[in-house]
């Protein structure tokens, strides 16, 4: 009995295993039957679309057969309208600035670089306070074929408008042989070939706007030579020859060079976190009756006129700290710049104004020409931490000497003042991105003798289309 109930239970289970795969199958079947079609409808929509395909160039008029000619790479890069396609970027600045109202601010002890400017000072924007606009750069480059590039920077003020650079540049000279013409910011030093949205700090050094006044860079019109030397270490050699127009010089108008420029710049890599550049520069120009203001022996404003030469020396090095070389997250640098300048010639001292000065005793409009030698120098020196990615720190120090001069006859009609003129600022800056960047700066001013000037400077940068990474 017991073996039949066993026997009837088997067999029920192996019937309903048998009925479970039945079904399972025919849904398997089901499927694969949907594939099908699926699959054959597509075939056939595409078959339909490689037929039109065939009749439509099969209709269509054969074209004539094109020589396999590749064109020059100039004509590649030149021809029609759509050829030149150049980088574009607007810088905007602006500041508000809080200081003290100061009529002719100059820097003490040195000759300023803005002649007769009694309205600005001696540096144009320099006793600008509260709110303003400052250069707006447009900036047009682009490679105008393989062997050459070109940029143009434009800048715009108050409605003037300047050629700030203007220059060429070869491709591909090779081995290491760099040629620029044109317009073009110095090499010397280190901050000098930069333009202020790049600065760490809202203005220039004082040695920049004592070495060059408005625009607080040397910049002229000429030839700029480089070599790269093919060593381990990053060694530049640099010579250029210009027009030396600009102050210390002055715009002769004559044939051949009027200033020139040497420069070695050296630099490497210490470990993964950290790299390192150094440099010294030359400049020598010449001055024609560089007009200057002064003060007589009795504190009257006096004319004078320098001829004669200017000779620059500047030492700068750059340190640079990244963890493992990446500098997003947080990065320091520390930069320093030395110059001393020595100027000998002849200085004419008059009375232009008519004010009665002793450089004219008789009243009749004569003037007192003797020799002139200056020996002046200064440094600064700062730090810029980035703590975060979008925050950075920096404090600046920054001393000149007015050294030496030497009036000749003209010692017993002009007062010297010997001053040594300091500064210094501490900023801290936030940036949206590489774009875009307000800064707030307070300095503790005292290049003017005798004046202690608490300054305080909110500053914004703002960067528009194509912005190349800046140099080391």
């Amino acid at each position: 009995m017991q073996k039949s109930l066993a026997m009837v239970v088997l067999l029920a289970a192996s019937c309903g295993v048998n009925a479970a795969s039945d079904g399972d199958l025919a849904a398997i079947r089901a499927q694969i039957d949907e594939m099908k079609k699926s699959y054959e409808q597509r075939i056939a929509a595409l078959e339909q679309k490689l037929a039109q395909a065939e009749k439509q160039a099969a209709a269509a008029p054969e074209k004539p057969a094109v020589p396999d000619v590749v064109a020059p790479p100039a004509a590649r890069t030149t021809s029609g309208a759509s050829g030149f396609n150049p980088e574009v970027s607007l810088i905007l600045q602006g500041q508000y600035k809080n200081m003290k109202d100061v009529a002719a601010r100059s820097i003490s002890g040195f000759v300023p670089a803005g002649g007769h400017n009694h309205a600005a000072g001696t540096i144009e924007g320099i006793n600008k306070r509260g709110f303003s606009v400052e250069h707006t750069e447009l900036v047009l480059a682009a490679n105008i074929d393989p062997y050459w590039r070109g940029q143009a920077i434009l800048a715009v003020l108050d409605g003037t408008a300047e050629v700030e650079e203007a220059w060429f540049q070869s491709l591909a000279i090779g081995h290491g042989v760099g040629l620029k013409g044109g317009r073009m910011r110095s090499g010397i030093g280190y901050l000098n070939e930069q333009h202020p949205h790049m600065w760490d700090f809202a203005d220039a050094p004082l040695m920049y706007q004592a070495m060059f006044g408005e625009h607080a860079s040397y910049a002229q019109d000429g030839l700029q030579f480089k070599w790269l030397a093919p060593t381990p270490v990053f060694l530049e050699f640099g010579a250029e020859a210009g027009r030396g127009a600009n102050f210390p010089g002055t715009d002769r108008n004559r044939n051949g060079i009027g200033a020139g420029a040497l420069f070695v710049h050296l630099g490497g890599d210490v470990g993964a976190s950290n790299e390192w550049r150094a440099g010294v520069s030359y400049l020598k120009t010449k001055a024609s009756g560089r007009q200057a203001l002064f003060e007589d022996i009795n504190g009257v404003e006096a004319a004078g006129a320098f001829s004669g030469d200017s000779t620059t020396w500047l030492a700068d090095f750059v340190w640079k700290w990244a963890p493992n070389g990446n500098p997003k997250y947080q990065n320091f640098k520390f930069q320093t710049e030395y110059f001393q300048r020595r100027e000998k010639g002849d200085l004419t001292c008059s009375d232009d104004e008519g004010v009665g000065n002793a450089c004219d005793p008789l009243a009749d409009g004569s003037s007192v020409t003797s020799r002139y030698r200056t020996r002046q120098s200064g440094w600064y020196a700062q730090g810029v931490f980035q703590f975060a990615p979008q925050w950075r720190a920096g404090l600046r120090y920054e001393q000149l000497d007015s050294g030496t001069r030497d009036f000749g006859a003209n010692a017993a009609n002009l007062t010297i003042d010997s001053h040594r003129p300091k500064k210094v600022s501490a900023m801290v800056d936030y940036s949206w991105s590489e774009f875009s960047r307000v800064r707030l700066q307070i300095a503790q001013d005292k290049s003017m003798l005798g004046l202690t000037d608490n300054q305080l400077t909110l500053q914004y940068v703002m960067s528009l289309g194509a912005h190349g990474a800046h140099k080391f």
